[in-house]
């Protein structure tokens, strides 16, 4: 079944949340449905079955849900709370294990019968668990070795009616079933592509839904309303305009608690370029698309990531740099005051990254010549996510007797700024005669402040993935050959000894090593590092 055009209204369902008791569902999910619900934007009907070991009641579990509502929901009122909660249900199982999904089944059926959401199928024998099921969404939110295994089990179980959409005798539609992953999927090339085909023996991939939380922030959807909707922008997005393109996420605070049971195994590269950054990048760099489709967008993003240069692993200390923060000496930082290295549990044989810069290159026509520099790192000198888009000078430079020309100086190219977070903003530099007699020129920005300009608060990323998954659209999902295209890109850096042996210390608070600022001004460029109280 082809995904629901990007208008379609979202359709109930029970949604069946897999590693319920952990801190996304608590933190991200529940407080994004329950925000969704006061918008008015939920399908009456719809219902959540949270499903894991730990023993709860509803009610217990409704209890315990509500401090966090409370505390992430960016509003909370007792009387709706309460009648929201009513449609949240609890099923203590190992969803690993095969005699959890009888007694699943059936409390699918029930719940669907109970919101009046079941789909009641006379072509089905009354024996099949599809008789009397409703639309079911299936959202993983357990540790990565446990994704294969349940997807595994929900197939032996008869849970997934593949080609059902369309398939009852009498025309009318069946219920589906979807499934939505979190990151990461994989860690290298190979296992990934494991992972897929695993899913993949299950659900088609019309159903299966990689979710990448960046791509529900609202500057990274607003990327291509930038780019395609405005004739001022894509006639420069090109090699002939544009001298390079910056994409960075940095973040003030550090690993903490995560560093050994989970941080160390993956690093700065695994758990941010290689998903959400090459993500926004492949927005900012795709072609335009035939048409507002997940099937277009998406097949323009893999074209892109196709096009990627190829790194030689024995030559990738060349194109990229990793390091690794060190002592704050501040107690209540997170760390304890302590560096990387030596946070309980991190393996110094490893020579995990916290941060991590490179230079891609695409070989496309579009692209061929432009550099695209990529960052990321912890305890960096401030909170932020953006891709500068830094064009070329004027090829002449005719204003040669005016300041800061006369006197030998220069002014800065021009450059378009989309911040993500946490100012979700676009400023465009541009240079500007100074009042007066005197023929002086100054650059000077041009700002558009989201917040501001719409007067209205952002909506946190997961609330409109959500229902996308509900829609059907999957255009701010990852495609199987988007997350393949991603590991293909990052394979020579993880797997570069080299690189890894040359893995150099920073302080925090810096913008990280300084090689990172060397491999820019071997080409003459550098970072956009902003001050802490400025802007864009």
């Amino acid at each position: 079944m082809p995904s629901t055009h990007t208008g379609a209204s979202p359709e109930p369902c029970v949604l069946v949340i897999f590693g319920a008791s952990g801190d996304l569902t608590h933190r991200k999910l529940v407080p994004a449905l329950y925000e969704l619900e006061l918008a008015g934007q939920l399908p009456e009907g719809l219902c959540v079955l949270g499903v894991s070991r730990t023993e709860y009641s509803d009610e217990k579990w409704r209890e315990n849900l509500t401090p966090w509502a409370k505390k992430h929901a960016r509003e909370f009122d007792d009387a709706s709370w309460r009648k929201f909660a009513g449609r949240i249900h609890y099923l203590s199982a190992d969803a690993a294990q095969a005699d959890a999904y009888p007694v699943l089944i059936k409390r699918i059926a029930e719940l669907g019968r109970e919101h009046g959401i079941s789909h009641a199928d006379q072509t089905l024998s009354e024996s099949s668990p599809w008789a009397q099921m409703p639309n079911v969404l299936f959202y993983l939110s357990v540790s990565p070795r446990l994704v294969a295994p349940i997807v595994q089990r929900i197939g032996d179980a008869g849970l997934v009616y593949q080609g059902q959409r369309w398939c009852a005798l009498d025309g009318s539609a069946m219920p589906w079933q979807r499934l939505i992953m979190e990151k990461p999927i994989g860690s290298d090339l190979r296992t990934a592509d494991e992972l897929i085909r695993a899913v993949g023996r299950v659900f088609e991939e019309e159903s299966v839904y990689r979710i990448d939380h960046y791509l529900g922030k609202e500057l990274v959807r607003n990327i291509l309303v930038m780019r395609f909707a405005n004739t001022m922008f894509e006639p420069l997005w090109n090699n002939q305009y544009v001298d390079h393109i910056q994409v960075s996420a940095a973040e003030t605070v550090g690993v903490g608690k995560r560093a050994g049971n989970y941080y160390d195994g993956v690093g700065a590269m695994r758990d941010m370029i290689q998903s959400h950054l090459l993500q926004v990048l492949a927005l900012v760099a795709m072609e335009p698309p035939v048409s507002h489709t997940p099937h277009g967008i998406r097949r323009e993003k893999v074209k892109l990531l196709e096009a990627a240069r190829p790194i030689d692993p024995d030559r990738a200390h060349d194109d990229a740099v990793l390091g690794y923060y060190t002592a704050s000496g501040d107690e209540t930082d997170g760390d304890g005051g302590l560096g990387y290295r030596e946070l309980e549990g991190v393996d110094h044989d490893r020579r995990t990254e916290t941060f991590a810069s490179m230079c891609l290159h695409f070989d496309n026509w579009r692209w061929a010549g432009v550099p695209f520099y990529v960052r990321t790192g912890k305890k960096m000198a401030r909170k932020l996510t953006e891709v500068v888009v830094q064009f070329k000078h004027p090829p002449a430079q005719i204003f040669r007797d005016a300041e800061p020309f006369a006197s030998g100086g220069t002014t800065p190219a021009n450059r378009v700024i989309i911040n993500i977070a946490p100012d979700e903003g676009i400023s465009m530099r541009f240079e500007a005669k100074v009042p007066g007699h005197s023929f002086d020129i100054k650059s000077v920005k041009a700002d558009f402040d989201f917040k501001t300009y719409f007067d209205s608060e952002t909506p946190e990323s997961y609330g409109p993935l959500l229902l996308d998954a509900l829609r059907g659209d999957q255009t701010n999902f990852m495609h199987r050959d988007e997350v393949l295209g991603t590991w293909r890109i990052i394979e020579p850096f993880i797997k570069s000894e080299q690189l890894r042996r040359r893995i150099q210390d920073y302080k925090p608070g810096s913008w990280g090593p300084a090689q990172s600022d060397d491999m820019l001004a071997l080409d003459g460029r550098k970072w956009h590092n902003p001050a802490p109280q400025e802007t864009r």
